[in-house]
């Protein structure tokens, strides 16, 4: 159970404040700040969760442990529940404050949701969206397993993994939002509805699919030291 809470607590942080730099302070902070919340958010879980349950807070990071074999699919499925939880808690939470500002609207404001097409940021295609989150996704697992691995040194591990997040934002806002974690996707399109919807079958499957092929070479000893 201290590993589900600390999942859940650990999703909960990260869509609440990356999401909520989006919603609430995005006209100020810009690409970069929310790139930087998303981040940061990350590393400071890492290293206040990570002793308890790895601070996976994704079920595409838990998926690709799997395969990886570095985790057991029956712990992945509990995990995921629990990741699950804390988005969509923290996506109300921060819905109900948003709701606060008199010009706010989630239909017209969102909540951080994941999109492509027309009307959504850059508008790129679906092609391009799915795209860019398998090998997002896929970078972002090669990270995670190799900083994670026997002989690296642990304390860089939660750096290495939090700025790697940095920079997939900042290369990949304008083109998905990035989600690169199915629960961080789902917590704020259920809020949202409609077209976010519509769309996240993109952004569950697409990093399911990037993290499980980078756990896969791993676990094939490709990407593992001799």
């Amino acid at each position: 159970m201290s590993k589900m809470f600390a999942e859940f607590i650990g999703t909960f942080t990260l869509v609440f404040l990356g999401c909520g730099a989006a919603v609430i302070a995005g006209g100020d902070i810009g690409l970069m700040g929310i790139s930087f919340a998303f981040g940061l958010a990350l590393i400071g879980m890492a290293y206040g969760i990570g002793p308890i349950s790895g601070c996976h807070i994704n079920p595409a990071v838990s998926l690709g442990a799997v395969a990886a074999g570095r985790m057991e699919i029956s712990e992945a499925v509990r995990y995921i529940i629990a990741q699950v939880a804390g988005a969509i808690v923290a996506a109300v939470i921060l819905m109900v404050i948003a709701s606060g500002k008199a010009d706010y609207s989630v239909a017209a404001n969102g909540l951080g949701q994941n999109g492509w097409g027309a009307g959504y940021l850059g508008e790129y295609t679906m092609a391009a969206a799915f795209t860019f989150e398998v090998v997002a996704t896929f970078l972002f697992m090669v990270v995670i397993l190799g900083a994670t691995s026997v002989g690296v040194p642990d304390e860089f591990a939660g750096l290495a993994i939090g700025l790697a997040l940095v920079v997939i934002h900042l290369v990949g806002i304008n083109i998905t939002g990035v989600s690169v974690n199915p629960a961080r996707s789902f917590g704020p399109a259920i809020m949202v509805g409609g077209t976010a919807i519509a769309q996240l079958w993109l952004f569950i499957l697409a990093p399911i699919i990037g993290a499980v092929v980078a756990g896969l070479l791993f676990r094939a000893g490709l990407l593992e030291r001799d």
